[in-house]
This record gives C-alpha cells, sequence and structure tokens, in this order.
C-alpha cells in the first residue's frame, strides 16, 4: 500500500496546485487572478456561478492537499472540469494547443481516479489513526 499512497500523494499533490491557484485567483484575485467579475465576465457567468466555481476549486485543492473529505473535494474538481470541457474547451476540439478540452480531461480523470481509490495512508487524518472514517477520505 505504501507505493500507491506515495503516487496517490503526488496526484493529489498536483491537484492542489493547479486548482488552489486557479480557485484563489478567481475568489480573492491572487495570483493576478482575474477575480470573480473578471472570471465571470470571461465565462458570461452570473457572479454567483463564479463564486460557486471559485469555491470548488479552492475548497477541493484544499482537500487533496490534506486528504481530509477528499472523495468530495474530487468531485468538485471533477464537477468543474466537465463544465470546462463542455462549456469552454469541447468545440476547440482535443488539442491543448488549440484550447482543446486534453488538459481538463486529464485533471478530471486524476481527479476521478482519486474519487474512486481514497486519498492513500499520507493524509492529515492518517498521521493521526491508520483508519481514518471513509467519510473523511
Amino acid at each position: 500500500m505504501k507505493k500507491e499512497s506515495i503516487g496517490l500523494f503526488f496526484l493529489r499533490f498536483v491537484l492542489f496546485l493547479s486548482f488552489f491557484y486557479h480557485g484563489t485567483g478567481i475568489l480573492f484575485d491572487w495570483f493576478d487572478g482575474p477575480g470573480v467579475k473578471g472570471f465571470a465576465g470571461y465565462m458570461h457567468f452570473p457572479l454567483f456561478i463564479a463564486v460557486l466555481v471559485g469555491i470548488a476549486e479552492t475548497t477541493g485543492s484544499l482537500a487533496m492537499i490534506s486528504g481530509i473529505l477528499t472523495r468530495i473535494g474530487a468531485l468538485n474538481i471533477m464537477l468543474v472540469m466537465l463544465g470546462a470541457i463542455f462549456l469552454l474547451h469541447l468545440p476547440n476540439g482535443f488539442d491543448i494547443m488549440k484550447n482543446g478540452y486534453e488538459y481538463a480531461l486529464t485533471e478530471f480523470a486524476i481527479a476521478l481516479s482519486i474519487f474512486i481509490m481514497g486519498p492513500g495512508e499520507y493524509t492529515i487524518t492518517g498521521l493521526v489513526t491508520k483508519n481514518a472514517p471513509f467519510i473523511l477520505q
């Protein structure tokens, strides 16, 4: 289980980096992000949808890095990536160089894998107990 847990940790870490960067860029204008108004304008979304996307990305990223509520965080990321695929990238085809859905599909697949497998052993709850309750995973 140790090898699998190391692999899951690295996948969770990569999702954390990507979604913390984008989610906090939407919610708090961090990292030169667009902010809620900028993101809503770019996507032609109402403000409350932009806020929900920012919350889903940020909380999903925090779930990934902590390993707490990881499956719920993975579900948040999966929903955001489905939205990105169908609302933004699908008309451009697969190729990321043409603004296609290649990257969004990859992020979706990583989140789906974590949703199925759980967070692995290397989590905050794993530091406290070997058998974290399923609901916290």
